[in-house]
């Protein structure tokens, strides 16, 4: 059984939704999944002992928020370099960071990054049943490259 990091940052609860589902996903294919938000992961030691990473944030004005811009720096003193990554995000009307983290994950800390790309979802498609197996169909996709 792989372990997977799902850290996530959220302001009305879409993203963590998102989070959860997608850790639904990963536990239905006989992995483990922690669900945390980035605000209590504090130390380097919290981001390690993982087999995968999924980092979520939602678009606020066109980018991630500040808090996920810290937390990737935070990760980025970690060596992830080849671990199994995904990126996820909730947006209203745009939806830049879920690419961006994902575009980081890849590019800058070296990451295996799922083939599905970052999942984005706008906040109406959350709490439906196709943005429900959206998310979990990511986990599961994500657990495929185990």
């Amino acid at each position: 059984m792989k372990k997977v990091l799902i850290a996530y940052v959220s302001r009305t609860g879409n993203t963590e939704k998102m989070a959860n589902y997608i850790a639904e996903g990963i536990r239905m294919t006989g992995n483990d999944a922690n669900v945390a938000k980035i605000s209590t992961l504090q130390d380097d030691q919290a981001l390690e002992g993982y087999d995968g990473y999924v980092f979520g944030c939602p678009t606020y004005h066109k980018d991630m928020t500040g808090g996920m811009k810290n937390f990737l720096f935070q990760a980025e003193k970690v060596n992830l370099t080849g671990k199994i990554a995904g990126a996820f995000g909730s947006h209203t009307h745009s939806g830049e960071s879920a690419p961006m983290i994902y575009d980081t994950m890849q590019h800058v800390f070296k990451m295996d990054t799922t083939d599905l790309g970052p999942l984005n979802l706008t906040e109406a498609m959350i709490t439906t049943d196709e943005g429900l197996k959206a998310c979990q169909d990511y986990g599961k996709a994500l657990c495929e490259k185990f």
